[in-house]
């Protein structure tokens, strides 16, 4: 991480659709028929009539339909849905499920949607409530079990994106600015979960320069390029792109970029283990299950992987991150011991207990051996007692990006580092 004097210093540099023609068509028809077929006639003409106006009408209808759900050469997801339905599942008790459908309305471009709970959301989520009750209740049982969940700090940084870029398709470029000053609030307020991340700093440059103000996306820029202690790993293509990116603004050539934001797949899941040596995590061993985007720089773009949002997911029971839940943690281990040998005694109990019955009754080994056969069961589960008694809390907000591409290409065709991606792509702005 930065230190502190420096992000006081890069913190204080900061300021405080398409006309539709309109088609008019007429159905005509010129029949000549007897006079005494005039009547059928004058029938049959009126129903042609009536279904080429129909036709039309449909024609109309689902060109306007392509119209209204085409935006920026996207389309909505055919198997989407509309704005109302994802309005009625929002409920903010359930924090994960919210986060997730604030992505889903982002998608569908619902951003009154995203504007109105991804506000209430970022508030409410930010701060961790500490309850003694709660904290002490919760070595017992399996980690968050009673526990609220509290946003990361990139999660609070994308959610910021999202807003800023909702206000900015809603033609609201003042408060898209808002947010984005905001944005920096949220990666450097010294709270529960804390830390900036080049992810979101690319995605606040990118939007800074859409907004039009060069001199706030210069800041990220030089961020970028300064990029080593900000993450696990130094990424060359990252900081070499962003220095360049600052060499252009410097000579007043950077000015007027059209970037365009598409994101890429979905953050993968997480899987966990049991490592007591050289574990950074307490004693767990984090590990995505698949792996993730390499990074990519072109002339004209740039990939970034959202691997450093995982590297947040990994460290989070250490002891220089959270000290409260490295030591939860390992108290946690004899507990969940104690708790696996329950099955153990249950079904060597079985085992004892049908055996002498067996005996006793002179049941010729039939019920000893449907005793052994049980308490074998029984005791088979003691290993997913442990697993279920120490798994640690990776709760995290599932459908963000696995990556993201900022491009000036005017088509994702023409942008190299989108080419041969077999994950799904989607533009963002």
């Amino acid at each position: 991480m930065p230190s502190r004097k420096w992000m006081q210093n890069a913190y204080q540099y900061r300021d405080s659709g398409a006309e539709a023609s309109r088609v008019n068509k007429r159905g005509r028809l010129n029949r000549q028929v007897p006079i005494n077929g005039m009547v059928s006639g004058m029938s049959m003409a009126f129903q042609m009539n009536r279904r080429v106006r129909v036709a039309v009408s449909i024609g109309i209808v689902w060109i306007a339909g392509l119209l209204i759900g085409c935006h920026s050469g996207d389309l909505r997801k055919q198997n989407g849905r509309d704005c109302a339905s994802i309005e009625q599942t929002f409920d903010l008790s359930a924090r994960i499920d919210t986060l997730n459908l604030l992505s889903e309305a982002f998608t569908s471009r619902c951003d009154e949607l995203v504007v109105k709970y991804g506000e209430q959301a970022r508030s409410q989520f930010r701060h961790k409530s500490f309850s003694i009750t709660k904290e002490t209740t919760n070595v017992f049982v399996p980690d968050g079990t009673f526990i609220d969940y509290v946003m990361e700090s990139y999660e609070r940084g994308y959610l910021s994106i999202l807003l800023a870029a909702s206000y900015l398709r809603l033609q609201n470029h003042e408060e898209g600015k808002v947010e984005l000053r905001d944005l920096d609030h949220e990666l450097f307020a010294p709270i529960y979960n804390y830390g900036e991340d080049p992810v979101n700093l690319l995605l606040s440059a990118v939007l800074w320069e859409r907004v039009g103000d060069i001199r706030e996306a210069r800041v990220d820029w030089l961020r970028l390029r300064d990029l080593p202690n900000l993450t696990k790993k130094e990424d060359e293509a990252l900081r070499r792109f962003a220095d360049e990116r600052v060499s252009l603004i410097d000579s007043g050539d950077g000015t007027g970029a059209a970037w365009r934001l598409y994101r890429v797949g979905r953050f993968p899941q997480v899987d966990w283990d049991l490592e007591f040596a050289n574990s950074t995590s307490g004693y767990f061993s984090v590990t995505p299950r698949q792996p993730f985007i390499a990074s990519c720089a072109s002339e004209t773009g740039l990939r970034l992987s959202t691997e450093s949002w995982f590297n947040k997911l990994a460290i989070r029971h250490s002891q220089a991150y959270h000290p409260l839940l490295n030591v939860q943690t390992w108290i946690r281990l004899p507990i969940g011991v104690v708790y696996s040998l329950i099955p153990v005694a249950a079904g060597a109990g079985v085992m004892v207990g049908g055996c002498m019955l067996d005996a006793v009754g002179d049941g010729k080994g039939a019920l000893c051996q449907l005793s052994v056969v049980g308490g074998m069961a029984i005791m088979s589960t003691a290993p997913k007692v442990l697993e279920g008694a120490l798994r640690p809390d990776l709760r995290h907000w599932e459908q963000v990006p696995a990556a993201f591409v900022v491009t000036r290409a005017s088509g994702p065709d023409q942008e190299p580092c989108l080419a041969g991606l077999k994950a799904d792509v989607h533009r963002m702005l």
